[in-house]
């Protein structure tokens, strides 16, 4: 059997993004436990706001196109989203959007949702952690036909939730993470 391959995707530009942080943490975690990770930034693949019109004068981006052949390069992805006023924030749903356009020859639109395993976390300094943004992700993933692991992460106080080694510091959250990375392998190896 090949080498299960995971995508992680954090879901912020921002430096010193908790989000950032939080994904970094979950790529090790995975590579622990024997995954072939790929962490990426979505400043390497800028992209429009989405707008029919656009795409049908000048196609899906490049980038969109990219990020949709990385994504099927993985049997797995993991996102992180930041919360932004209880959703996701526009750069995490314009992302979606754009790459649930991307069609290559032999294949429907959106398949790349279908075939593989998402998993998805948030980082927040509030005690929710993000858990409305999971809420919005998971459904806007389900609407694209993914399947979404139902272990989720949403790391509460973020800003003071590490040690000194940058791991997590509160048993809880840390075996939180472990529970959705084992879960995350589980279900994509099963889908290999």
């Amino acid at each position: 059997m090949s080498a299960l391959k995971i995508l992680v995707i954090p879901g912020s530009l921002r430096s010193g993004s908790l989000n950032a942080r939080l994904a970094a943490v979950a790529a090790h975690e995975l590579a622990l436990a024997g995954a072939d990770v790929t962490r990426i930034s979505l400043a390497d693949f800028p992209l429009p706001i989405y707008d029919g019109d656009l795409q049908a004068k000048s196609g899906v981006p490049k980038h969109a196109v990219n990020l949709k052949r990385m994504m099927a390069g993985h049997h797995g992805v993991l996102i992180v989203t930041p919360e932004y006023n209880s959703s996701v924030p526009a750069l995490v749903k314009n992302t979606i959007d754009w790459v649930s356009r991307v069609q290559d020859a032999h294949e429907t639109r959106g398949q790349v949702f279908r075939d593989r395993v998402f998993a998805i976390a948030s980082a927040s300094g509030n005690r929710l952690g993000g858990a409305r943004a999971l809420a919005a992700l998971r459904l806007i993933l389900s609407a694209c036909h993914a399947t979404v692991i139902p272990n989720q992460l949403a790391l509460a106080f973020a800003d003071d939730a590490y040690d000194e080694m940058d791991r997590l510091k509160n048993a809880a959250d840390a075996e939180g993470l472990k529970a959705l990375v084992r879960q995350l392998i589980d279900i994509s190896q099963r889908m290999m």
